[in-house]
């Protein structure tokens, strides 16, 4: 460190220390962070309107890897990919080889996610469309998913229904529901030992009358009637305008069925926009929720809280790819610290004596807080650059892959 940011740093440790807090603790937690990144997110991506070529986009899944080992490489706390199938499909099929060359670039594969939207036989929708066939045939492939964890290592299956309708009348509502309640207990039983069904929702998008899935009480309500490997993921995304996310994170997690987030943000709907970037305040509320319960001593939210899955979700339309995602994983980073931060104690005790301007105010306090000198001691520690971000712009590797990959119309199963 700087001389400068040393003496940042011996400043924020003497105040942290004020609050009751172990600095050392904090630097421990945030040496073991992990933040999954996905690997359509290295591809070029965009919306139902356009997507936007970029120059070194990854188009094999051996380039996302690469790119995921470059983020990892920055930043120190993405040590995993997450894959999509059939995007990731090997075209030789050997699932193996793709875990090994992973693990020859320091990451290992995560979740795995099927992919039940964008066939043209999913027009009316996967498990609730009204098709038999159509039925089966998305059972089939998320049973193939199953495998594919079993062939690369991955413990967490996320599954996400575009299924819904677009009109009043257009299907039996009652009907879609219960082809889930069907179906994906099938799928629960073919889960690989030691792993997690993730089940997604969204409040609307593709369809616009009704979604089968659509908020976080009907994910709740099926994944309590499958078991304990079934837990929710929420997309901070999925909401509608103004939901209290971090409120459905505490309530998940004091249930003992949060299972995981996908990262982004959101203006207005699904944006899919960098995480932190539009509403900061809202991703440390987040983590706060999370930190206290892992800190805590109720179970099974402290367990729950421990065995989070912390993906990112986002969709780099106009922007780059690479830095997008470091400045991603750099905004979770920075709000956990935060969130460590919080007086815990203290903040109880002000909670209790019904003291509400103290507790708003030690919140926000550590909100406030410039952990920048924090985070570079600690990746000092780590071995990444204090800064990941300059670090990456001075690396070569945007001409490198620019230089090799060119620009692809099309990658990651957009068009």
């Amino acid at each position: 460190m700087n001389p400068s940011s040393r003496a940042a740093y011996e400043i924020l440790a003497q105040q942290v220390a004020e609050q009751g807090i172990d600095i050392q603790q904090v630097e421990a937690a945030l040496k073991k962070q992990h933040i999954e990144t996905p690997s359509w997110g290295y591809a070029n991506s965009g919306t139902r309107f356009k997507a936007f070529a970029w120059e070194g986009a990854a188009v094999t899944t051996r380039q996302k890897i690469d790119d995921a080992a470059m983020v990892h490489k920055m930043t120190g706390i993405a040590p995993s990919v997450a894959i999509h199938i059939p995007w990731d499909r090997p075209e030789d099929g050997d699932y193996q080889a793709m875990r090994q060359y992973a693990e020859e670039k320091g990451l290992r594969i995560g979740a795995v996610n099927p992919n039940l939207f964008q066939d043209d036989a999913y027009r009316l929708g996967s498990l609730g469309n009204p098709d038999p066939a159509v039925r089966q045939r998305a059972l089939d492939h998320i049973l193939e998913c199953c495998e594919i964890m079993n062939q690369v290592g991955s413990t967490v299956l996320s599954l996400w229904f575009a299924d819904g309708t677009n009109y009043a009348g257009q299907d039996d509502l009652r009907a879609r529901k219960r082809r889930y309640e069907e179906l994906l207990p099938i799928v629960y039983q073919h889960l690989p030992a030691g792993s997690r069904m993730l089940l997604e929702y969204k409040l609307f998008e593709p369809y616009f009358y009704s979604t089968d899935i659509p908020d976080w009480g009907t994910s709740y309500a099926l994944c309590l009637k499958l078991g304990a490997q079934a837990q929710v993921l929420v997309d901070l995304g999925h909401h509608a305008q103004g939901v209290n996310i971090e409120q459905i994170v505490a309530f998940l997690l004091d249930e003992g069925k949060l299972g995981g987030f996908h990262f982004n943000n959101r203006k207005y709907a699904d944006d899919d926009l960098i995480v932190g970037s539009v509403n900061p305040y809202e991703l440390f509320l987040i983590y706060h929720e999370l930190t206290s319960a892992a800190q805590g001593d109720a179970e099974p939210a402290r367990s729950t809280a421990q065995n989070v899955a912390y993906m990112i979700d986002q969709s780099h339309n106009i922007e780059g790819k690479m830095e997008a995602m470091i400045y991603s994983v750099l905004n979770c980073q920075e709000a956990y610290a935060r969130a460590l931060l919080v007086p815990r104690t203290r903040l109880a005790e002000a909670q209790a004596a019904g003291d509400v301007l103290e507790a708003h105010r030690m919140l926000t306090a550590a909100y406030r807080t410039d952990v920048r000198p924090l985070l570079e001691k600690v990746r000092e520690e780590m071995g990444v650059p204090p800064d990941p971000l300059a670090a990456y712009r001075a690396s070569g590797y945007e001409q490198k892959i620019r230089a090799e990959r060119g620009l692809a119309p099309t990658s990651g199963g957009f068009q």
